[in-house]
């Protein structure tokens, strides 16, 4: 048995008996993490975003969005009672990057899908005071003139495969075509709404004639928190 004094008295030997104690504990922590799939429990609901979504997403980064708005509603009651049921790993587990975050100038917009309607949300990008009348956001108003190019979401969709996102030949293949039927209140939707169930369709810009980025930020926000039925949830087997 070597002695304290011995070994606080010698740096060498403090150093080598620090390194091996700290590899120890590092290969135990880590080690596990090999043998399994993922650290994250699967969740019934939980899907990659559409195309039109994800370009959705992309805007709502690009502008910033995050830099005011949280998507973290954590385990508190107070936090509970006034967004809904806390947030879950499960649910930006296909998010590069993810939103969470304890930036609040505006409300959390983890639950915000389907709480407001298609109108409400253009309404706010284009004059934030119209319907918020204490509301410090600038307008995004310039969005509506900014049309989306279909064309160059499928290698996005490409990209995020390669991450790991669980996007399928025929997701890429039809991607352009997606996003177009999700912002066209008269389009065959039955496709999309089958790789993407619960994704909200229309015109979300009030003009089904055009494709625009408004369409894109507001099919974003809206699938926010409408995934997981969380009166029903229950976290799925991950041996399947």
């Amino acid at each position: 048995m070597i002695s304290h004094a011995k070994i606080e008295t010698n740096f060498f030997l403090m150093l080598v008996l620090v390194l091996i104690t700290v590899s120890i504990g590092g290969i135990v922590e880590i080690a596990p993490l090999f043998t399994i799939e993922t650290t994250i429990e699967k969740v019934q609901g939980v899907r990659p975003y559409s195309p039109l979504e994800l370009a959705g997403r992309n805007i709502y980064i690009r502008e910033g969005c995050y830099l005011c708005h949280s998507q973290m509603i954590r385990p508190f009651r107070d936090e509970a009672e006034r967004y809904g049921h806390y947030s879950i790993a499960a649910e930006s587990m296909y998010d590069h990057p993810f939103q969470w975050g304890s930036k609040r100038t505006g409300p959390d917009l983890a639950r915000v899908g389907g709480k407001y309607s298609d109108d409400w949300h253009r309404a706010h990008l284009m004059d934030p005071r119209s319907v918020v009348p204490e509301s410090i956001m600038p307008s995004y108003a310039f969005l509506e003139e900014r049309e989306l190019d279909p064309n160059s979401i499928a290698a996005h969709l490409q990209t995020l495969r390669e991450l790991g996102v669980p996007y399928t030949d025929e997701d890429i293949q039809d991607a352009a075509a997606d996003m177009a039927a999700q912002a066209n209140p008269d389009a065959d939707t039955s496709a999309l709404l089958a790789r993407y169930p619960k994704a909200a369709t229309g015109a979300f810009d009030g003009d089904p004639t055009r494709l625009t980025e408004m369409d894109a930020l507001i099919a974003y926000l809206q699938v926010l928190g409408r995934m997981v039925d969380f009166a029903d949830y229950r976290t799925e087997d991950l041996t399947q």
